[in-house]
């Protein structure tokens, strides 16, 4: 049996571990996918383990081969994409030393606070684009200096979440351009660690691997990796990279004012820009495509807060019953609005205290008025980040959207609707994947450049566009939306 040009995408999600196999052409020949824990310790913790990402990995990647559809010598490189916002401790033997906390983790809200004071918060932004928030990486790690420092004092480097992955898999430390953003002693204009803002923060910049571009070959399969994984040893594993920059190259995305909206656990939306373009209180980062940046806006409660509504109040339904459901409740949800707020909110409010709230209800309404209205409220999310980075001139043409989401065909007319947008679905629901392998198959000579890579990979599925009346109402509620949280923020930490 010859062997085949196929790329191997793994990516380290919130909820799970999805490896898939590509052709050339992006088509999936075959996909695993295996769940791990989120722990929520105490309020504001939330945590998992790095060692049950490798093993979900090394499953995943096993169960491929065991399929029969592929064979190791078809792999001919490997691309990550991971979960942002990682603070991945590990001593000099490659031990991890804590559970990680995630984007979600808050713990370090009360250092925020201190550090904007005594070092700048203006210093800061200019130097990083990034507002100094507890969901970043860079509060976690003096959180766990100032809370653990005897066990602290055994990390040897700080890893993100595919980095730590890239690791197990090469035996090579590193760090890749699009997951620089989570430090902010990083200068986004000169990609490089500075420092004098290291050491402004108490932090040693020789925590930090060595930066690597997105689609550089960090090392090979190492024999013990080989033996875990099934795969063969050598084979070329790239740097990798964030998973909302990964799916943004998935779904096509790599020209000044394309934008991606993810569609997964998390949600919000990344503008392609050719220049440095930043916002208080946006998210600014490397694209994986060299000379680009994302302008961000990120919702931690998207998909998560469809997947609390089902598991708490729907658990005998699929979604795709809750969806037909939803279907029955006018635009607007007869005025029930919600607040995506589930664990804090990211962009544009940055309130870790802030809580999800159902607005509207009375006596009239039913649950199928819960369900539309959460999607609704992801979409009225969307739309105040949007709404926020057009302060900076950005002007966004249409919206591809990606993730399990986009294979609702009401919450996309939703979010078309809201935001007044065309909103175009790709092919290929596994964006973020198919970014990672878009990044090795670069790598390795399979794909000239990024531009070749979309053009053979990346197929749009369908397209919605914006009703005028729906998004006349919509802006009515969202008015309203707007207006809750700013009633309620003060009391919302009581």
């Amino acid at each position: 049996m010859p062997e085949k040009d196929y790329i191997l995408g793994i990516d380290i999600g919130t909820s799970a571990c999805k490896a898939a196999v590509f052709d050339k052409n992006g088509n999936v020949i075959i996909s695993e996918t295996g769940a791990y824990n989120i722990y929520y310790p105490k309020d504001g913790y939330v945590e998992q383990k790095p060692g049950e990402w490798w093993a979900v990995v090394c499953k995943s990647i096993k169960n491929i081969f065991a399929s029969g559809k592929v064979s190791p010598e078809d792999i001919k490189a490997v691309g990550l994409d991971g979960q942002s916002w990682s603070a991945i401790l590990i001593d000099k033997n490659g031990e991890v030393l804590f559970d990680n906390p995630i984007w979600m983790d808050t713990r370090a809200s009360e250092i925020c606070g201190e550090i904007r004071e005594t070092v700048g918060e203006k210093n800061i932004f200019d130097l990083c684009g990034n507002p100094f928030a507890p969901t970043y990486t860079t509060p976690k790690i003096i959180w766990f200096k100032r809370n653990y420092p005897d066990i602290f004092k055994k990390t040897y480097k700080v890893m993100q979440s595919n980095s730590y992955i890239v690791y197990k898999l090469t035996g090579v430390l590193s760090q890749d351009l699009s997951q620089c953003y989570g430090l902010h002693f990083y200068d986004m204009r000169k990609q490089m660690w500075d420092k004098n803002m290291a050491d402004a923060m108490g932090i040693d910049v020789n925590l930090m691997p060595e930066i690597y571009n997105c689609h550089d070959i960090v090392g090979g399969i190492t024999r013990e990796a080989a033996a875990l994984t099934g795969l063969s040893e050598g084979t070329p594993v790239v740097a990798g990279g964030l998973d909302a920059a990964c799916g943004t190259l998935g779904a096509g995305v790599i020209t000044d004012g394309e934008t991606q909206g993810m569609g997964g656990q998390s949600g919000g939306m990344s503008i392609c820009c050719d220049e440095y373009k930043s916002h208080e209180k946006l998210i600014l980062c490397n694209h994986v495509v060299p000379g680009k940046y994302l302008l961000q806006g990120g919702t931690i409660g998207a998909g998560a807060s469809f997947k609390w509504l089902r598991e708490n109040f729907f658990s005998d339904m699929q979604f795709s019953e809750m969806d037909e459901m939803a279907k029955k409740i006018p635009c607007g949800s007869d005025g029930v609005i919600f607040l995506p707020y589930m664990a804090g909110e990211r962009s544009p409010i940055w309130d870790p205290k802030a809580k999800g709230v159902f607005y509207g209800f009375d006596f009239s309404k039913n649950k199928a008025h819960f369900i539309r209205s959460v999607m609704e409220g992801v979409a009225y999310s969307l739309q105040h980040n949007i709404e926020t980075a057009a302060e900076t001139g950005s002007n966004i043409r249409t919206l591809y959207i990606t993730g399990g989401l986009a294979n609702s065909d009401l919450w996309m007319q939703i979010k078309s609707d809201v935001t007044n947008k065309p909103v175009a679905v790709p092919l290929s629901d596994t964006a973020g994947t198919l970014g990672a392998a878009i990044l090795a198959g670069i790598a390795v000579g399979i794909y000239s450049d990024f531009a070749d890579a979309v053009k053979n990979t990346v197929t749009i599925r369908k397209t919605y566009y914006p009703n005028p009346e729906n998004h006349e109402l919509y802006m009515k509620r969202y008015s309203t939306y707007r207006g809750i949280y700013e009633k309620l923020k003060e009391i919302m930490g009581k």
